[in-house]
Order: C-alpha cells, then structure tokens, then sequence
C-alpha cells in the first residue's frame, strides 16, 4: 500500500507566488463569492456524510470556480482567490457537524432541527476552531515539516490559474478546462443518480449467502455502491488508505459476521442475518478499532504539540515586546484571539444554561456550565491540535475528525455519569441530550481547526496575510453554519435517518448517518449502562494488532508500505457497499495516475483528475439534496421512477455495465484534456 493520496497532484511551477501587482486580499467579491461557494458545498458535503460517513475537502473545486468567476474582474489577484477558495472550505468543512447533531434527533430530544440552536453550535465552536488553531499556525504550519497534501495542492493550482505576470497560456487553458471537468463530472454524476432515480440504473449491487455447514454456516455478503460520489470519494482519499479501509472490509465481513452468525446460530435469510449481527454488533467493534486508533495518534502527536505549543508562546512573546513581524506572520493579534474566544464561551454558556431549564439538570445547572465550559476548553484545544496535525500529516479529507467524535462522546457521558452521581439525579433522556450538545461544540472545534490549518498552509505557499485569511474563515463558519439546519431539516423531512423518527414522506429510505448513529448508540450505552463494551473492548484489541502490523510494514519497508489503523476501523464500521466502492475509487483513481504518470504533462494529469473526483462528489450530492426538496414538495417518495418496482428489468446488470463505462469514458476524458494543456 504505497502512500501516495491521489489529492496531492505535484505542485506545478511557477514555483514562485506571481507578481500581480496591487494587493488585493480580503475583498467584499471574494467574500461573497466565497460564501456562495460555501452554500454550494455545504449542501454537497451534509448530504454526501449523510449518505456514507465521509466529507470531501472543497479546496481545490473552489480554487477553480473562483479563477473563472473573478477572471471577469481584471483587478482580481491570486490573494482574493484564495480568500474565495478559504471562505467555500471552511463553509464546506462545517457541515462535518452532521456526525454529531442528527444523533439529536435519533435520542429523541429534537423532532427536526431548532434553527438557532443549531447555527449557534456551529459558529460558537467552529469560531473557537478558528480561534484555537491560530496559536498553532507557526508551530504546525510553518516549522513542522507536514506534507498538507490538500493545501499544497490548492496553492498549486492557485499559482497555475491566477490571472498575473507569470501565467502562461498553458495556464489559463487549463484552468478553462479544469473547470469544465468539475461540470462534466458533476453532471455525469448526477445524471446516473437520477438514472437510479427512476430504476432504469441500480443504485447498488449486493448479494447474501450462507457459507457451507463445514465452514460453519455463517452468512455474510458482498456487494458495491453504484455511486460516482463514492467513486470520487475514493479517489481522493488514495490507495493506501482505501487499501486500509479493505483490510477492515474483510475483517467486517470475511471474518467477524459470518464467524458471529454462525456461532449465534441467527436464523432468517442470509441478508436479515448478516445485516443485523453488522448493525448490532461489528459496527461496535469498528468503534473500538477507531478509538484506539485515534489514542494511538495522540500519543504519537504529544512530542511535536508540545514544541509546536512552545513555539507559538515565544513567537507571541516577541510580538508582545514591540518586535515588528513580516507580513506574512502577522496573525489576529493574541488579545483579539483571547477576546474573540472567551466570547465564545460566554456565548456556550449561556447555550447550555438555557438547554438545562425546565429539565431534570436544572438545580445543577451552574455545575453543568462551568463543567461544560473546561470541558469545551481543555478538550477542544486539544482536538484542534490533534486534528491540525492529523490534517497536516493524512489531508483534512483523510484525517479522522470521527475517531475524535467518538472518543469525546464517551468523556462527555463519563462526566455526564459524575454529574448524576454529584447531583443525585436519576439517568434521563436529558442527560444523554446534554452530551451530545457539549460534544457537538467539540466536534465543531475539531473539524474546523481539521480544515483550517490546510487552508493556512494555502496562504503560506501564496505569500497571503494570515490575519485576512482567518478572518475570512470566520466569515466561511458563519456561512456554512447559517445552511446546516435548513439542510438537515429538508433531508430529515424527506429521508429521515437510521434509528430516528419515520420521515413526514412515507417510501424513502432512510440516510445511514452512520457517525451519528454510533455517537447515539454510545452516549445511551454509557448513561444507560448497557454498552456492549465486550465488543468494543474486541474492536480495540484488534485496533492494537493493526497498529502492531502497521509499525512493523513501515520498518520492513522503509515506510513505503502503510497500514492505517483509523482507515481499518472506518472499514469495518461502514456499510460493504460504501467501503467496497470506495476502494474501487481509490484503486482508479491509482491507475489514472499510473496512467497519466509517464506522459509529459503528468502533473497537469493529476490535478485534473483530483477535479474531476471532486465534480463526481459534487453533482450526485446537490442531486440528493435536490431530490429531498421535490420529494418534502409532492410527498412522493420515488418522484423520479419510470419503470415499477417488480417489472423483471434487470437494473442491477445495465447499471454495472452503464456504471464501468461511463467511469471509464471520465477518466478518458479527463486524460485526454489534460494532454490538451
């Protein structure tokens, strides 16, 4: 498993930032543009985390659309397009928040999503995000050596297809044509959806069976998503780590269900028996593969956080004494930070205050607030240097944001244990409520500080002013998290989710939200007192052997060959249909660049596939939620079918067929405008 994610095109020259002339950065067209962007992806992401537990990263998409729009503009410079690019990332990276905040519904607490409580989440914590992550810019950003696949790609593309001195007519083709890949791939995509959609296409290949009694009669299954959204998820998360995702597929269902299934002796057809011991049991032990493995990061992490830490406090320090730092490291002011995030707190304070009236936790509601807000401080500093870091080391696509989730919804229904025992208060739903809520602030921290510190990285490669870029990421929070809870109402109205209340609209299927599923299941199981820690405690041996496996690869092998423990467990935890077609993405996304790899225009090839992905992601995700508003307008459940359930057309084999074919055509297609640059 060579570690080379398909994210990470090579930086093409000019190696330098373009003399462009007046600077033009934090501008009102970039920040409107930007936010624009951030609606568009927001929407994309939610619905794609939804669908199968994964977020891309918007960087690189928006850098392009950006270049074409502010192209109309001839003052625009490379500076306001990496504003756009900064504000649509971080917009799109929020939505991230879905992990957590459907698990509110799932328990019960909430029938829909109340607006303001949940935009009041999202830019509380990820303002914190913002915030938390500044002080490590210098020490993580600019000292610690990390490769930042994601953000040295946008600076990449940025340098190629910014309008200035030194861009070149290769450049503004590509750009041209880099463009017109993300559409092409958007409405391919979305347009084999809506094949699904009306059943001319099959949406998925799966098949059940039972293994011979000499091998136990356990039943299992195999089966692949049809999907180009997950298709270009696995191109972009590469081949080691989707690889990594395949060794926890077999684990899952080469091992752990048909093993269980027999031992148990599950009656029913192979399909009922094999999903329920999944849903029921493996997906426990997937938890525990990710806790252990996002243990095992932090402590691998401890040594360069501290030093990045230090670093960070002297750079402070000499600012503080009248030292006067280039441009290019002048962040927001530390007091402003300081200002900015005790703000914040109050503003979480005052959240969680309000959350605990007219509940069981109201004569403990000071106790819960300062209780709360420690945990918000402490935890979520570290989640934001876990998470830069991760982002820095794996890509913000690849970093594992729901490792942390997992691991701070078991803290927080500790201490919710510790709070009823104080208080003397019997477990009640507002209690696993209230866990959830004070996670969901961490969460947000986490993957904002995940996104932000890639987008920093941009600007350090483009000679940007970071106080502008964190202000424009700040303005990205507030526009993705404005989005969010109209979002999730439509698709909660629509689809509703696994484990939740029946969606308003009866003949849809429900979102998997497999994240927010298994926070909601581990927050009843730990107030409740009936968490299968057994399996999760197996999951975590198993997480330990990986890890053992994984060191010794990398010295075998001179770290050429990786095992990702996080990627496992995120194997065994989603459904085989998802993982399989996410490794199937990753392995093509692999041959397109083997393929694209000894050619003369081998890096342009690259970039141009990375687009392409993220065009297959987009248009299938806007199409999803498109289909949640007509199917909430007309209370149709299939309002796009043509052909009725139970007609004999064989979906299933024209859906392979027009499936392979038309990925293939794609990737043609994009090699061969790529040769055109």
């Amino acid at each position: 498993m060579t570690d080379t994610p398909a994210a990470t095109p090579t930086p093409a020259s000019p190696a330098a930032t373009p003399s462009l002339g007046r600077r033009l950065e934090l501008t009102l067209r970039a920040l409107v543009l930007g936010c624009l962007l951030a609606v568009v992806f927001t929407a994309a992401n939610t619905y794609l985390g939804l669908l199968v537990g994964l977020t891309f990263a918007s960087a690189i998409p928006a850098a392009v659309i950006s270049m074409a729009a502010l192209r109309l503009f001839r003052t625009s410079t490379i500076w306001e397009n990496m504003t756009v690019q900064t504000v649509a990332s971080v917009g799109g990276s929020m939505s991230a928040i879905i992990f957590v905040l459907p698990a509110l519904v799932m328990v019960g607490w909430w029938t829909s999503f109340p607006f303001w409580q949940s935009v009041a989440i999202c830019i509380l914590g990820g303002v914190l995000g913002v915030t938390f992550s500044i002080p490590l810019r210098r020490s993580l950003v600019v000292k610690a050596g990390l490769p930042y696949p994601e953000g040295v790609a946008a600076a990449a593309v940025l340098k190629v297809g910014s309008r200035g001195a030194a861009q070149t007519e290769s450049a503004v083709r590509e750009n041209k044509k880099g463009l017109g890949i993300v559409v092409i791939g958007a409405v391919v995509s979305a347009a084999y959806a809506l094949g699904a959609g009306a059943r001319v296409f099959a949406g998925e290949a799966a098949t059940f069976f039972r293994l011979p009694a000499a091998l136990g009669g356990g039943a299992t299954g195999l089966g692949f998503g049809m999907q180009f959204a997950l298709l270009g998820a696995g191109h972009l998360i590469g081949l080691a780590v989707g690889l990594s995702q395949l060794v926890g597929l077999i684990i899952a269902w080469g091992l752990a269900v048909p093993i269980m299934t027999a031992i148990q002796a599950t009656p029913g057809a192979a399909e009922e028996a094999a999903l329920g011991v999944w849903a029921e049991q493996v997906r426990f032990m997937g938890a525990g593969v990710i806790g252990v493995a996002a243990i095992w990061t932090l402590l691998k992490m401890a040594g360069p956080l501290i030093g990045g830490l230090t670093s960070a406090l002297a750079a402070n320090a000499r600012r503080a004494s009248g030292e006067v730092l280039d441009r290019t490291e002048q962040d927001i002011p530390i007091n402003i930070v300081a200002m900015i995030s005790l703000a914040c707190l109050v503003g979480i304070a005052v959240l969680l205050a309000v959350f605990a009236q007219g509940t069981v936790l109201a004569g403990s509601t000071a106790l819960l607030v300062v209780g709360g807000l420690i945990y918000v401080a402490v935890i979520g500093f570290m989640v934001a240097a876990i998470c830069g870091y991760m982002a820095g080391l794996l890509g913000s696509s690849n970093s594992p944001v729901s490792g942390v989730g997992i691991l701070a919804i078991i803290v927080a229904s500790l201490l919710m244990l510790g709070v009823m025992s104080i208080a003397g208060v019997p477990a009640d739903p507002s209690i696993i409520a209230y866990a959830l809520m004070v996670t969901a602030v961490v969460f947000a921290v986490a993957i904002i500080a995940n996104d932000n510190l890639q987008d920093l990285k941009t600007g350090q490669l483009v000679e940007a002013t970071p106080w502008r870029q964190q202000t424009a990421l700040i303005v990205g929070v507030v526009a993705g998290a404005i989005v969010i809870p109209l979002i999730l109402d439509l698709l909660n109205q629509a689809y509703g989710f696994v484990g939740g209340p029946a969606p308003t609209v009866e003949g849809t299927d429900p979102l998997p939200a497999p994240q927010a599923t298994l926070i909601a299941a581990l927050a009843r199981g730990v107030i409740g007192g009936d968490l299968r820690w057994d399996l999760i405690g197996i999951g975590a041996l198993i997480g330990g052997a990986v890890i053992v496996a994984d060191i010794a690869l990398r010295g075998a092998t001179k770290d050429r060959i990786k095992l990702h423990a996080l990627a496992v467990g995120i194997g065994v935890y989603l459904p085989a249909a998802v993982t399989t077609m996410l490794v199937i993405g990753a392995v093509a996304g692999w041959a397109y660049e083997r393929w694209v790899s000894k050619t003369a225009f081998a890096d342009v090839g690259k970039r141009m596939g990375v687009l392409l992905a993220s065009g297959l992601i987009v248009g299938e995700s806007l199409f999803g939620v498109f289909t949640a508003a007509v199917v909430v307008g007309t209370e149709n459940g299939s309002p796009f079918a043509l052909i009725p359930e139970g007609t004999g057309w064989p979906a299933m084999i024209v859906g392979v067929i027009a499936f392979a074919a038309l990925a293939f055509a794609l990737y043609a297609f994009t090699r061969k405008r790529a040769s055109e640059v």
